[in-house]
């Protein structure tokens, strides 16, 4: 499944840089999974970026499935977009956002002149690691093996998900604990040793885990609308070509999903 979402990301990339492979993704791009049911990327959110975005997918016979349009207005305030279609049998999931979560706008910055020129364009790892922190637990493991392929010891102290590397980073480099406890609280616990640093990393980590949920509420609470209507908008974009039934998918979207989510991002 990993070459699908390899050669979706060429093909989105075709002349220009458009689409970055992230998340799942792009953990198993950097070895740390063998492979993830879905294929996420970050987008430009310009008209041509989109335009082509959606020229592929029709290639492809995608259809819309319940989300965004992959139309600025939305993407712009942190909504994401959603199709799929099926290759050789395989369902193909896809998944588009332009602002994704905590990653703000000179982090997106940064990341999009890191992609120019890459084959393919794949998110960096720390990046991919502020991707990682949500409300599935199942993600801070990946955070912490993340987190190991760091070469600044000043981004594994940020980053790091074990007690014990952090203890052995701070022996090497104590000059840069006082800073990065700053920004950092959980580290302050470094000093009472290896049990008390375990557990403020474990009370960060159910603290960036509530963090997330809020945040998906607010998305979860402005789409009611939307999911409630959505069987009946399925059902009457079946059998369109992607054009059309994203045309009437914005058209709807325009009616019942609000653009703004106060909060929502980044």
């Amino acid at each position: 499944m990993t070459s699908v979402y390899l050669d979706l990301t060429r093909e989105f990339n075709h002349g220009r840089t458009r689409a970055v492979l992230s998340s799942g993704q792009a953990v198993v791009f950097h070895r740390l999974a063998i492979m993830s049911k879905d294929g996420d990327w970050i987008i430009r959110e310009d008209e041509e970026a989109l335009d082509h975005l959606l020229a592929v997918l029709a290639r492809h016979n995608a259809t819309c499935r319940c989300g965004a349009p992959l139309d600025r207005r939305w993407l712009e305030h942190g909504w994401s977009s959603h199709f799929e279609f099926s290759l050789d049998g395989l369902r193909v999931r896809t998944d588009f956002v332009s602002r994704p979560p905590r990653l703000g706008p000179a982090p997106l910055a940064e990341l999009w002149s890191r992609a120019e020129g890459a084959d393919p364009p794949v998110i960096a790892i720390d990046h991919l690691i502020e991707l990682k922190k949500t409300n599935r637990e199942r993600d801070y493991a990946v955070i912490g093996e993340l987190a190991r392929r760091l070469t600044d010891p000043r981004s594994a102290l940020r980053q790091s998900r074990s007690a014990r590397d952090l203890l052995a980073l701070v022996g090497q480099h104590p000059e840069l604990l006082a800073a990065a406890a700053a920004e950092r609280p959980a580290l302050t616990a470094a000093a009472d040793g290896e049990d008390a640093l375990g557990a403020a990393l474990d009370s960060e980590r159910r603290q960036l885990i509530k963090k997330n949920e809020e945040r998906l509420a607010l998305f979860l609470a402005a789409a009611q609308p939307w999911r409630q209507h959505w069987i009946a908008l399925e059902r009457s974009l079946v059998g369109l070509p992607l054009a059309e039934a994203h045309r009437r998918l914005v058209a709807a979207a325009e009616i019942r999903l609000p653009q703004a989510v106060p909060g929502g991002w980044p």
